[in-house]
């Protein structure tokens, strides 16, 4: 009795779920084109194809001198503020304490001494910042941990903020998400969490995952509906095809 009824159970299962045929490619979790948001030489290339970087790390710099010069001229008119608005403080403190005792125009004039300082102080910050982000834009940093895997800039090369080119392309080191590709009838019948089986072009390894994205719209030019499943340490470009596991 107890084998009639795991046959039973068996039968059931298989005649509610579906295999339903799908294509898919590898792509890289996370992908980004990297440019210059600025104009200049190229002074430094420090990385190259392949290299594997951290969020942060410099990748190129172009030429910066005149920016440098701008932003110690910022940092020296800042620091004279601060110095300036201290002693326009301490003036106008002990204009307070007597100001009883003093002509009013003299103590609006401290008064407004040291309004005047606050306000230059605002300024020299304000310009500093500014300074600061004109610099900044020669540098181009990676802006997540990854592996570049194009290089399009070498020493020497102009580059226009007025016109952005893409000067790296940088990808997830590891983590790939498999874009599937399957007929837009299914589009009821497939819910995250299914599994997909599937195997990728050039390997007969098999592979399983379960679906952790469904896409909300359906192509209109292929009418096929996208999902996606994630994997690790596969090359990213590599089509496959599988079969979705429907409940």
């Amino acid at each position: 009795m107890k084998k009639i009824l795991t046959g039973l159970m068996v039968l059931v299962l298989s005649l509610s779920a579906e295999e339903i045929y799908t294509t898919l490619k590898v792509e890289a979790l996370q992908n980004a084109s990297l440019a210059f948001d600025a104009s200049g030489s190229v002074e430094r290339v420090y990385v190259d194809v392949s290299s594997k970087v951290k969020k942060g790390d410099r990748l190129a710099k172009l030429k910066n001198s005149d920016k440098k010069a701008s932003l110690d001229v910022a940092k020296s008119s800042y620091e004279n503020a601060k110095v300036t608005l201290k002693y326009a403080k301490k003036d106008y403190d002990r204009q307070v304490k007597v100001k009883e005792l003093i002509d009013e125009a003299m103590f609006d004039s401290y008064a407004y001494a040291y309004e005047k300082a606050k306000v230059a102080l605002s300024q020299a910050k304000a310009n500093l910042d500014y300074q600061q982000a004109l610099f900044n834009k020669t540098v181009l940093y990676a802006p997540f941990t990854g592996v570049i895997s194009q290089k399009i800039v070498e020493v020497g090369d102009v580059v226009s903020g007025m016109m952005l080119k893409t000067v790296f392309q940088i990808q997830s080191a590891s983590d790939r998400k498999i874009v599937l590709e399957f007929d837009q009838k299914y589009w009821s019948e497939v819910k995250v969490g299914d599994e997909v089986n599937y195997t990728l072009d050039g390997s007969d390894k098999k592979y399983s995952a379960k679906i952790s994205k469904i896409y909300p719209a359906i192509d209109e030019s292929t009418r096929m509906i996208k999902a996606e499943v994630k994997a690790k340490n596969i090359p990213a470009g590599l089509f496959g095809t599988g079969y979705i596991t429907t409940k």
